[in-house]
């Protein structure tokens, strides 16, 4: 969603819509003494946004307030956002429901919530490094205090990488030519693009073995193709593997086994 968009979160009779809006901020809503820390995001993990349909991700923080201030008096939503704050920034994604809270003290509670992630939240152009926050609500439903920039988070592109390896069977010493396709989430077309100038690791593992050696490393064409030969020794499975880029992560594809005869 656009950051600024309407959320309807309700808790109890409480219902926070203009969620974040500079308007509704600067229309003399309250300022509440509250603040955010101990922001997590996916278990510390990056946020992978499929080509369609959405990933559906966790949010833990921490809530202290001032000790005139009852649980009742406010509550708070976590958030990731692209940009410098959260009142400016034009992209991020935001739970529908409140956070849940438990009090830990009489001035701290412990914070989390489900958020969902989908490729209409997003383009192209913003993968990459995002910021967490969080924004807590005055009992009128009015955005009372802003928690920007308290960590950051790496919303990526879904990957993606297939392997086929021919002639199977095939004669041992004769040559193997090995085939595939790294793509990507293109967010803006809601399909997979394939990611051009790539490098792109060929690994064997012998049959009976656990452990993949890397045989040669070699580029994704403009289309994201990939295909290079090596020469057939023993039984085993072929895969390429990306590493993984700051927008895209890192995949292999599943091994392709040739006999050799």
């Amino acid at each position: 969603m656009r950051i600024r968009a309407t959320v309807a979160a309700v808790s109890g009779a409480l219902a926070l819509s203009a969620f974040v809006a500079p308007a509704a901020h600067a229309a003399g809503s309250t300022t509440l003494d509250v603040t955010f820390s101990s922001v997590k995001v996916n278990g510390g993990k990056a946020v992978v946004v499929p080509a369609t349909g959405s990933v559906k991700f966790s949010i833990t923080y921490t809530v202290t307030h001032a000790a005139s201030l009852k649980s009742s008096d406010f509550a708070t939503i976590p958030v990731i956002y692209h940009g410098s704050d959260i009142e400016s920034s034009e992209y991020g994604v935001a739970p529908s429901d409140l956070g849940t809270c438990t009090d830990t003290s009489s001035t701290v509670e412990s914070c989390k919530a489900t958020l969902s992630a989908s490729h209409d939240d997003v383009v192209n152009s913003i993968a990459g490094t995002w910021q967490a926050g969080a924004v807590a609500f005055d009992k009128d439903g009015n955005p009372a205090a802003f928690g920007d920039n308290l960590g950051k988070v790496s919303v990526q592109r879904l990957s993606k990488l297939t392997v086929n390896a021919t002639p199977e069977p095939v004669k041992k010493g004769k040559t193997i030519t090995v085939t595939g396709s790294l793509t990507r989430a293109n967010w803006d077309a809601a399909k997979y693009s394939g990611y051009a100038s790539q490098s792109v690791k060929l690994q064997f593992r012998k049959k009976g073995s656990s452990t993949y050696t890397t045989l040669k490393t070699i580029k994704s064409s403009s289309t994201g193709a990939l295909k290079t030969t090596t020469t057939a020794t023993v039984d085993g499975y072929y895969r390429y593997s990306f590493a993984g880029t700051s927008t895209t992560p890192a995949v292999s594809a599943t091994g392709d086994y040739v006999d050799v005869q």
